[in-house]
């Protein structure tokens, strides 16, 4: 930094501002930049506007801030913020409107101005010192008085961490699940562990850890680092769907985010590879197994613990239940099929074809099946008569899919009831299952809709659940995106040479071929160009201009389709895009939605959440599994409505998909996300009456087949493109680059 005139230590002068944050107008939650609107005292009601490290103030406060004074070509005079600190109000009015904000749990506008008529100038004092003294004010009783001093005390302690971890920009909301998670012990975890931040507490990636660990000292070529460095290259592996990565490209991942010596990656893999200290779980694994793609040369894999045991166990699980010689559904072994398939006919009013019938054969006379095929084909109707034939003979039938959308589909198409695999399983907090080998499900047969969705974790709880004997069956569309998760379950269960007998149904049938959505779905899958002419179900606006087609992508979902073929617009109409970020990608336009379909209103509540706001009627998502919420936990990819907020107690409650209320503290909004438009990845095992879709060329390096086909197998009744030519061109022509890394279908094979 230069040396100021006048200034012969460098130092550069602060100006200090005092105010009370009125209103955040912007927060970055990744970085912690605001612009907020500051009351100065001033008078005339006028506002400042301030800019920069504002990290953690709430609405509310009085802040002394230090800065500079700077003016934007827009927006005018603005003070720079680049430290603060809170201070106290020393008023009756500035307590009256500090406590009113919304800052401690538990008090509103109502309750501060009760409590400060109560204790004037002491409020604070009282509610710091002595808390049960609230009691006095009338209508606050001993559980509504607990609830604020713990409160509080919580507000405190969060301040603390805040304040310690302001030098490295940690969010407010990281910074309060550091706090819950250790506790008082935060500050010296951050201090003398900060790596197990990445583990341990959702929201913070080795990236922001390693941001920590430079601050407190620990060098950049210490094992530690370089350990975690690993670790994290493998997670990220795993969210890009791969259950290992080779050696040799954990170590050139390694040493590019590292920006260490070859060698000591190799070092520190060898150590966590290694066998591991007493109560430690081993870092992680290395073995032996085929290349990718059927390469003729093996590779070492390096797995993460929990995905090599995953493997392991799915592979051995699934072998087991196929060479069990117990059968709970024995009446299938010599059964007439003619005089079932006659019965079954009377009950349906239709005949299965050929390739249906073999399937349903398969069902209930293999242990492991798996029924596969596009839109259109009749797999719906041949797990209904598989359903329908099993219950006949009184076999306990349990319906599982992976998300609540499909389960409810499940549950209607068959008539019997359905749950999400997770209310299944009945997982508990940390993810373990209450039914599992040594506690297995009670059942004959067991029906897996949307497999497709399975990831290798989730599908390991499942097969371990299955009791000996009972018959189970994955049903999915191998042609659709694989899993959000890591694997490529229905897939490797499909690979050639391996164990599970499958059907695949490839007729179309006459109804389905009258609708443009299961026609194109098939062109696209067979890398044919849609069909956009004349449609009554299957429409095409041309816009090549990126912004553009945002913007019309809005218009044709919130306006244009509930006018023409009067569908809700948040209810029944879903924008799902190739990607999350640019101006036709999810993040942008659900801004645009939310704005269309859930204005804000000044007579409703809303909270403002780093760049979002939330209100009465969002349709939202869950974006992470969370055991803890619910009664059986909410996972992610779960959707839900926005029912009711609560600027008191800082809570707000979704309606989810499931039927579940499920509340959520203000601190914890970051798990939430608008899905008014949704990437088509978010969007798999769920289905809506009218889709759209924005294809453009600014999602070029996204474009691929099977996710286009995946967002057109989403629709019912209808579907909307908006974008290029060239665009669509792309992604029909684009085949998926490769498999993901895993060895399932070789261990399957029993190699």
């Amino acid at each position: 930094m230069a040396q100021q005139a006048g200034n012969p230590t460098g130092e550069r002068r602060l100006a200090v501002l005092e105010g009370v944050l009125e209103r955040i107008t912007y927060a970055n939650e990744e970085n912690g930049y605001t612009v907020a609107r500051v009351d100065t005292g001033r008078g005339g009601g006028d506002l400042l506007t301030v800019v920069g490290a504002l990290l953690g103030a709430q609405v509310g406060e009085s802040l002394r801030m230090e800065g500079r004074w700077g003016s934007h070509p827009q927006y005018g005079k603005q003070f720079v913020c680049e430290n603060f600190t809170t201070v106290l109000p020393a008023t009756v009015q500035g307590i009256r409107r500090y406590l009113g904000s919304g800052l401690v749990k538990g008090i509103g506008p109502v309750f501060a101005d009760r409590i400060t008529q109560h204790f004037g100038l002491d409020t604070l004092a009282i509610i710091e010192d002595e808390p049960k003294r609230l009691i006095e004010v009338p209508g606050l009783g001993p559980k509504r008085t607990k609830k604020i001093a713990d409160a509080w005390e919580e507000q405190k302690a969060i301040k603390e961490v805040m304040l310690f971890l302001q030098t490295v920009e940690v969010s407010t909301s990281i910074a309060v699940r550091i706090y819950k998670k250790y506790g008082d012990a935060s500050i010296s975890v951050v201090r003398e562990r900060p790596y197990r931040l990445a583990a341990d507490v959702w929201g913070i990636g080795f990236l922001t850890a390693d941001r920590i660990a430079r601050s407190v000292g620990i060098p950049h070529d210490s094992p530690e680092r370089v350990k975690a460095g690993l670790q994290y290259a493998l997670s990220q592996s795993a969210d890009q769907g791969h259950c290992f990565l080779p050696e040799e490209r954990l170590i050139a991942d390694a040493v590019k985010l590292l920006q260490v010596d070859t060698g000591l990656v190799i070092e520190c893999l060898a150590e966590l590879a290694g066998p591991p200290e007493e109560g430690e779980d081993p870092g992680v694994v290395r073995e032996r197994v085929p290349g990718p793609d059927g390469e003729a040369e093996p590779v070492t894999a390096v797995y993460l613990v929990p995905f090599h045991r995953a493997e392991l166990s799915l592979s051995a699980q699934v072998l087991r239940l196929l060479r069990t010689p117990e059968d709970r559904m024995p009446a299938f072994r010599d059964v007439a099929w003619d005089k079932a398939l006659g019965w079954l006919r009377s009950r349906t009013g239709a005949d299965l074809a050929p390739e249906q019938e073999a399937a349903v054969r398969l069902a209930l006379t293999e242990k492991v099946a798996v029924l596969t095929g596009g839109p259109g084909c009749g797999k719906s109707f041949t797990v209904r008569s598989i359903v329908e034939l099993a219950r006949a003979k009184r076999a306990k039938v349990l319906l599982a899919a992976p998300t609540g959308r499909a389960a409810k589909r499940l549950a209607e198409l068959t008539g019997a009831e359905a749950s999400t695999v997770h209310r299944l399983l009945e997982l508990k907090p940390g993810g373990d299952a209450a039914y599992d080998r040594d506690r297995p499900l009670d059942a004959d047969l067991v029906v897996v809709d949307e497999a497709s969705m399975l990831d290798l974790l989730l599908a390991n709880k499942l097969v371990k659940a299955v009791p000996p004997g009972a018959h189970l069956l994955f049903v999915g569309d191998v042609d659709q995106l694989p899993s959000v998760g890591a694997g490529e379950v229905l897939r490797d269960l499909l690979a050639e040479g391996g164990p599970v007998p499958a059907v695949r149904l490839t007729r179309v049938f006459r109804q389905a071929q009258q609708s443009g959505v299961v026609t194109n779905a098939h062109r696209i899958n067979a890398g044919q160009h849609p069909l956009t002419d004349g449609l009554k179900d299957f429409f095409l606006f041309v816009e090549d201009d990126t912004e553009e087609a945002g913007r019309l992508t809005v218009d044709v979902a919130a306006r244009r389709i509930p006018a023409r073929f009067g569908l809700d617009p948040r209810r029944d109409v879903q924008v799902l895009a190739p990607m999350h970020r640019g101006p036709a990608g999810a993040g942008t336009l659900n801004g645009l939605l939310q704005q269309a379909v859930t204005p804000g209103r000044p007579e409703l509540p809303e909270k403002r959440f780093g760049g979002r706001v939330f209100r009465v009627g969002d349709k939202v998502t869950q974006i992470r599994n969370n055991y803890e919420k619910g009664e059986n936990g909410v996972f992610n990819g779960t959707v839900g409505v926005v029912t009711s907020l609560d600027p008191v107690d800082q809570r707000l409650t979704v309606l989810t998909d499931e039927d579940e209320e499920v509340p959520y503290d203000f601190d914890e909004l970051d798990e939430l996300a608008h899905a008014y438009a949704m990437t088509i990845h978010r969007s798999q095992g769920s289905e809506y009456p009218a889709v759209v879709i924005p294809v453009t060329t600014g999602a070029w390096m996204m474009l691929q087949r099977n996710l286009l086909y995946t967002a057109v197998t989403r629709a019912k009744r209808l579907v909307v493109l908006v974008g290029s030519r060239k665009a669509i061109g792309q992604a029909v022509r684009t085949v998926s680059a490769g498999r993901r890394c895993t060895a399932l279908d070789h261990r399957l094979r029993g190699s």
